[in-house]
């Protein structure tokens, strides 16, 4: 008899929806907190202008290269074991960062508690696919998690910035007390992981090692790139990133249990799924950045005010639980997520007409827009991903979407930022908010080309084999 996996290790199902939903909110809101805060940062523990983006970036490297060996993690080690484990090291870093006083520190924190949500997003997204069976009840779930946590990085602009007025250190002891109130409940309602043989092959730990650092070493060099900082350095780690990327293919060619199965992107919907995220996740991302530039430096806004400003969006809480199930079960996922990007290339066209004459009547439509592209991409994105792979690559694929979709968030901001930046003249003016604002419009229409050939591509079945279990007897 093999494991039983309905519904799959859960007393209450929905309960553990909330709590992992709950999770994904956090991260939302703890990354959006400190986008809004890190000027302050800077400016009371000394660190330099051009050195204050790495409270957000180091996050950002952390979060995106740990993200697979994260998923594979889950898959081996146990769902709920990595889940809690991580959320309990996220909660007690994000702690001591709010206590730092030396930059390092603060760094170094903040590095830690990016690598502890690359493994508890993808064991969280498992979680609850292995919860709910696929249909109505799943697409119903994803719909939730999805926009709920989009909504932590809405709320997250707004609170950072009440925070921040009162003291930046609120912006890392907030999340610690939402922490620990998931992680508590997360222990009472997720059921135990049954028990598995766990074998240090199954790890794969060279392939691992070489992975994390290739897509560290990607997304540090994107960033560089995109920063104009040091040219020299980003393509020296593209470049290291290339060779250890080379490193970990001919290891999993040998292992007997690779991180990433052969085939496992030719199969199912994973890599159409991924990429699409990973085009619309660094078109958003592109215009998140250049439109809270152009309000705050440009038009002389205040921080509570743009965040005030990004709320229009929150209309996907609206979209995305009650209408994006229902579309899901009529057209696929595939199509729907495919209708969630052109909406965001209208959104995105819209915003190319941006001027000094702009208020938040004129911003409305577009924000509204990129709100309901949110809730028509972002949970059929994430189930397409899963549709057709077994239940014990979930965690896995989990890792794969969720590492394009921050990786596309660096590659959007590195691209918007050489567009603003890199091609002006001079003092930015209109002119070059409008040139970048082409960005996030050129991402998104890729993105659609992709969703299109993710419906009329015919990806092979994957064969179901025993797990763990059955294979050890």
């Amino acid at each position: 008899m093999g494991e039983r996996t309905a519904p799959t290790g859960t007393r209450r199902p929905w309960a553990v929806l909330a709590v992992v939903t709950g999770a994904l909110f956090l991260e939302g809101t703890d990354i959006a907190m400190l986008n809004v805060a890190v000027a302050s940062i800077a400016a009371d523990i000394g660190l330099p202008a051009d050195g204050a983006h790495w409270v957000v970036s180091a996050y950002v490297l952390a979060y995106g290269g740990f993200m697979i060996v994260g998923g594979r993690a889950a898959d081996v080690l146990g769902r709920r074991r990595v889940f809690l484990g991580a959320l309990t090291v996220f909660v007690v870093f994000s702690g001591l960062g709010g206590f730092a006083d030396e930059a390092w520190v603060l760094i170094l924190a903040r590095f830690v508690t990016g690598a502890t949500a690359g493994f508890m997003t993808p064991a969280g997204f498992s979680l609850l696919t292995t919860t709910f069976p696929e249909g109505h009840r799943r697409n119903r779930a994803l719909a939730i998690y999805g926009a709920i946590g989009a909504a932590g990085f809405y709320s997250g602009v707004v609170v950072g910035g009440a925070l921040t007025t009162l003291s930046w250190r609120w912006v890392f002891f907030a999340p610690v007390v939402i922490g620990l109130a998931f992680l508590l409940t997360g222990r009472l309602t997720i059921r135990p992981d049954p028990p598995r043989p766990v074998r240090v092959a199954d790890l794969d730990l060279g392939g691992a090692l070489t992975l994390t650092a290739a897509m560290v070493s990607v997304i540090f060099g994107v960033v560089v790139l995109g920063e104009g900082e040091d040219v020299v350095v980003g393509a020296a780690a593209l470049g290291i990133a290339a060779a250890l990327l080379l490193a970990f293919a001919m290891i999993e060619r040998k292992v007997a249990e690779p991180l990433l199965r052969a085939g496992i992107l030719r199969q199912g919907r994973l890599a159409h799924a991924s990429l699409a995220g990973l085009l619309f996740m660094g078109s958003f991302m592109a215009f998140q950045f250049v439109l809270a530039l152009f309000l705050q430096n440009h038009l002389g806004w205040t921080p509570l005010e743009t965040g005030l400003t990004f709320t229009v969006m929150c209309v996907e809480l609206l979209v995305a639980p009650f209408f994006t199930p229902r579309l899901v079960e009529r057209f696929g996922n595939v199509r729907v997520m495919t209708a969630g990007l052109l909406v965001a290339v209208v959104a995105y066209a819209i915003w190319l007409r941006v001027d000094e004459s702009w208020t938040v009547v004129q911003l409305a439509p577009t924000l509204a827009l990129v709100g309901i592209a949110f809730a028509l991409v972002y949970a059929p994105m994430t189930a397409a991903a899963t549709d057709g792979l077994r239940e014990e690559d979930h965690g896995v694929a989990g890792g794969v979407v969720y590492t394009a979709l921050q990786f596309g968030a660096a590659l959007g901001v590195a691209v918007a930022s050489i567009a603003l930046v890199g091609m002006s003249d001079g003092a930015l003016d209109v002119d070059d908010y409008q040139r970048a604002a082409v960005v996030p419009a050129i991402g998104a229409a890729i993105a659609v080309v992709v969703g299109v050939g993710a419906g009329v591509a015919r990806p092979r079945a994957v064969p179901a084999r025993p797990g763990p279990v059955e294979q050890s007897r």
